[in-house]
């Protein structure tokens, strides 16, 4: 088993002697887990195709889910891809740095296992200033899915990182939680209609009042499995952000919602089963369970996205056989969200 090296880097002044190191790591070949705004992200150079196969050995990914290239200037956007659209540009000029991906046309340039085989790449920039001055350093575009195994809680933490990857990656530089907590919205610019394909740190009512018409693909809002063939960005076609636990999400309106999770945590102590509750701060007193934890106020739908991933570790570490979450409105943050809570549940959704 390799050694990991953890690096402690300040978020606001990131020390350039810490990121030079992991640089250096980067350009020959290794593998580094860095934060992004999002949540943390298990970078190798995006041109190096035997580093890029690092990151998928090293967190067991499936072989057919694309990674996202991050980058630390908008003009490598024209040499990573091709036939840029004046609507990408646009919201690369509104959004970016910040936690939006853009799928386009890739070019020649791009290694197949970078894109795994696609003809497009996912392409963002994120604003985090460590992640900004590793790209930079390392002088190269960087492939980072998250810097998670495969299928579990994504990481927003330097603790969650070490707990999945250590002795399995070169180095982590660890500055601390990341600030959104779920990953970037990922739209596709190759058809005619942009299409959300994973939402996330960008609202989708934020992209519509830029582009004035913007889709949702099927997975993005489903609430039941729906065959993908071929994933044209991460979180489409794998069981994503699960917890060891079995989990079922109820919907629904309060009152009713609140009834069902206690029905049904009632129904799993009875079996002798450890029992979380996942609840928001106006819920969190009706409940008596093992475990109840508060994603925060249903009025504050940042505070819950960057709270979700944590808990879901915390009901791990505590040994629950059970999680029992509440749905949320899937307003702004919350779609991507319920999105997430939809498919850490495998969809095992009870509605009332």
């Amino acid at each position: 088993m390799k050694r990991t090296i953890v690096m402690k880097v300040n978020t606001r002044e990131p020390e350039i002697d810490k990121i030079r190191v992991a640089a250096d790591l980067i350009r020959k070949g290794s593998i580094v887990a860095f934060p992004t705004e999002t949540v943390y992200g298990l970078g190798a150079d995006a041109l190096n195709p035997n580093a890029v196969i690092k990151v998928f050995k090293a967190k067991k990914r499936p072989p057919d889910n694309p990674i996202i290239v991050h980058i630390a200037n908008k003009e490598d956007v024209y040499t990573l891809a091709r036939n840029v659209p004046e609507t990408a540009e646009k919201l690369m000029a509104q959004f970016w740095p910040g936690p939006l991906t853009l799928v386009l046309k890739r070019s020649k340039l791009v290694p197949d296992i970078t894109v795994v085989g696609l003809d497009t790449i996912a392409i963002r920039m994120p604003s985090n200033k460590v992640a900004l001055a590793l790209i930079r350093e390392s002088m190269t575009p960087i492939s980072a899915p998250s810097a998670n195994l495969a299928g579990k809680p994504s990481p927003t933490t330097a603790e969650h990182v070490i707990n999945d990857l250590a002795g399995r990656i070169d180095a982590i530089l660890d500055a601390g939680p990341t600030k959104i907590g779920v990953e970037s919205t990922v739209i596709d610019m190759t058809v005619p209609i942009p299409q959300i394909l994973r939402p996330g740190g960008t609202p989708y009512e934020k992209l519509k009042s830029v582009l004035g018409e913007v889709e949702l693909h099927p997975i993005a809002v489903a609430d039941r499995r729906v065959r993908v063939i071929r994933a044209r960005s991460p979180g489409m076609k794998h069981r994503h952000y699960a917890p060891d636990a079995e989990m079922v999400v109820v919907e629904g309106k309060f009152n009713k919602v609140v009834r069902k999770v206690q029905e049904l945590a009632n129904l799993y102590m009875a079996e002798g089963k450890r029992v979380g509750i996942l609840a928001t701060d106006e819920s969190l007193s009706n409940y008596s369970s093992d475990i109840v934890k508060s994603l925060g106020t249903g009025k504050n739908l940042t505070i819950i996205a960057k709270n979700l991933f944590r808990l879901l570790r915390e009901f791990d570490k505590e040994k629950a056989d059970v999680i029992i979450a509440e749905g949320i409105s899937p307003e702004g943050l919350g779609l991507a969200v319920m999105n997430r809570l939809r498919r850490a549940a495998n969809f095992n959704i009870i509605r009332c």
